[in-house]
């Protein structure tokens, strides 16, 4: 079977379904971006991301690498999706498995909310995405070995 058809149509995640659940009524709705653009950064970063989303948002690619931004804008302007037309192939393969199995988020929780009350009071700043990218790519190498 083709792996792209097993996550075609596939979205990971959306802000919105975090402002309907759980998220704190006294924080600001930005921090359910924090999580999404984290991921998405290391994406970029990574040259993980489709034709589609490097036509679509090339300012925005070409600005965050040059660090005139962070991930959480770039979640923001794409409105907290996470969807499969952000990813190339690879990056696909990688998000069905690593966010959309629930990995990410279990590292995300033991990397940068082991003592805050949730994963929304996660401070926006480089050194969080340093981290997080660090584990990202340490489970993506993992992953690739797998898939071998």
């Amino acid at each position: 079977m083709d792996e792209i058809n097993i996550i075609k149509k596939n979205i990971y995640d959306n802000a919105q379904t975090h402002f309907l659940g759980n998220f704190p009524e006294d924080l600001p709705l930005d921090k359910a971006y924090i999580h999404i653009g984290i991921y998405l950064g290391w994406v970029i970063d990574n040259d993980l991301y489709s034709n589609f989303f490097a036509e679509e948002a090339e300012l925005l690619i070409h600005r965050f690498k040059k660090r005139e931004f962070n991930y959480t804008i770039i979640s923001e302007v794409w409105d907290g999706y996470l969807g499969f037309e952000l990813f190339d192939r690879v990056g696909n393969m990688f998000t069905y498995y690593y966010y959309g199995g629930g990995l990410y988020r279990k590292d995300y929780q033991d990397v940068l909310c082991k003592e805050l009350p949730s994963i929304y009071h996660v401070n926006d700043n480089w050194e969080n995405y340093e981290l997080m990218s660090k584990k990202i790519s340490e489970r993506f190498q993992e992953w690739k070995k797998m898939i071998e």
